[in-house]
């Protein structure tokens, strides 16, 4: 039995304890202590966690891929335009050592809105209908790897979001 596929919700909420606890070490020892972090009871509007440090909030989807997985796109709910300065997270990790980064990040600078959303392509739902049809997901757009940006360490990760 594989965790990867057995206890799937479980990694996914350790990689974001490991990446909050990377993003508040990184504020404790460079930044006084500045970073607030809340939890979003339900991720309903696409949010996962809200971030804020000098005077820029982030509302924040988090999304995880191994390192060497062919993961190609990411669903992005569109509520997450409508956020102030919201953004993507994609965490790459190391398999074995659960080591994090590099980091993708699809989002606008500190301060500034996602960029639109309405040019990509909408998502369809994985599962058919009885009559073989997979319908569309009218709030979810398919966003390409290409168009996330390499983001190599908390650090350069803790600047794009706040541009400390």
């Amino acid at each position: 039995m594989s965790l990867d596929t057995h206890q799937s919700v479980y990694r996914e909420q350790l990689l974001e304890h490991l990446l909050i606890g990377e993003l508040l070490k990184l504020s404790w020892l460079r930044h006084g202590a500045t970073l607030e972090v809340s939890k979003a009871s339900l991720d309903r509007a696409g949010h996962d966690i809200v971030l804020e440090a000098n005077g820029v909030m982030r509302h924040v989807q988090l999304k995880s891929s191994a390192v060497d997985a062919s993961a190609a796109s990411q669903k992005i709910h569109v509520g997450l335009g409508a956020k102030p300065s919201g953004c993507v997270i994609w965490i790459c990790f190391d398999s074995a050592t659960l080591q994090l980064g590099p980091f993708l990040f699809f989002g606008g600078a500190p301060g500034e809105p996602l960029p639109p959303l309405g040019d990509f392509r909408v998502a369809r739902h994985t599962k058919a209908n009885a009559l073989g049809v997979k319908a569309e997901r009218p709030n979810i757009r398919v966003i390409p790897k290409g168009r996330f940006r390499r983001v190599e360490s908390v650090e350069a990760l803790h600047r794009a979001l706040f541009g400390i």
